[in-house]
């Protein structure tokens, strides 16, 4: 009797996991076909290409180029990137290769803390600490700006990213067994050395899926993008001026879609291509972290 019941809870347990794993991929799957049936209009009357290439952003005269918005999207996360990337690694190993377990615990509390944080605090932050600096670099440089720019967008961002960034770095870098720390300290090798020609070397694929990661994050970023990047339809020249980023875009133009033709579906191409692009980021570094593991086994 108590073998049949156990078998029956296990019997349950695999159904409704596998049912949770079905609904999930699923609803990522309707949301994708939801977005692409949207755009389907604005599709079948004006190329892709045009979409994607034209800088002219004119709704009420049925004109819906892209590529400011993309441009932005791409620019205000290069920057992000840029940022962030030297000091998550740097970040991620003193505190795996330097520091003792309460140091690092005590760090990853922070950062844990940091990555919790609501969008618009940063966005707040952002409009009253980063957009009076970014004004101040400019006119220091004789450049005209009002602060909201893409260079605020990227510091910003970069602020967001990094608690993510090294999180998953910090554990990658855990991964690579001690073991063969322990051989390069034994052969002579530094403790420098040994980090960069073995923990890094063994790490080099999950710390780019961790970046990979953090690039999704940047994309899909609205609200404190949007409180500090300027939100000007025009392809930015520089990083001192404004930029329109495909979410900024979404959040600020949804509710006044019904009364012009296109615009609605336009918008949802905006959210398809933006979708894409995460996704095509995220299947990179989960590629990556699948490769990890691989070779963890072997």
């Amino acid at each position: 009797m108590d073998t049949s019941r156990r078998r029956l809870k296990d019997t349950f347990a695999r159904i409704s996991m596998r049912a949770s794993v079905l609904f999930i991929n699923v609803l990522g799957l309707a949301i994708f076909c939801g977005l692409l049936v949207k755009a389907g209009p604005i599709l079948a009357r004006v190329p892709l290409v045009e979409l994607l290439f034209s800088t002219s952003w004119h709704p009420m005269k049925g004109s819906f180029g892209l590529f400011p918005f993309i441009v932005g999207t791409a620019e205000v996360t290069l920057i992000a990137m840029l940022i962030s990337i030297p000091l998550c690694l740097l970040c991620a190993i003193y505190l795996t290769e330097y520091v003792g377990r309460r140091s690092r615990e005590a760090a990853r509390f922070i950062i844990d803390i940091l990555a919790g944080i609501p969008s618009v605090i940063y966005g707040l932050f952002g409009v009253l600490v980063i957009v009076p600096v970014v004004r101040a670099i400019g006119e220091s440089m004789d450049v005209q700006t009002t602060g909201y720019s893409l260079l605020a967008g990227g510091l910003i961002l970069a602020i967001m990213v990094i608690p993510f960034i090294i999180s998953i770095s910090l554990e990658v870098l855990r991964m690579v067994p001690g073991e063969d720390r322990e051989s390069a300290l034994a052969l002579g090798a530094t403790k420098w050395e040994t980090i960069k020609h073995v923990v890094l070397r063994k790490a080099y694929r999950g710390l780019l899926a961790s970046v990979v990661l953090g690039f999704a994050r940047a994309f899909g970023e609205t609200m404190a993008v949007l409180m500090v990047v300027g939100n000007v339809a025009e392809v930015p020249s520089s990083v001192f001026d404004p930029a329109y980023p495909l979410p900024a875009l979404i959040a600020n133009n949804y509710g006044e879609v019904m009364s012009i033709p296109l615009y609605d579906s336009a918008l949802m191409t905006a959210a398809f291509i933006l979708m894409s692009m995460v996704a095509g980021f995220s299947l990179t570094a989960h590629y990556a972290l699948q490769r990890i593991g691989l070779q963890g086994h072997r």
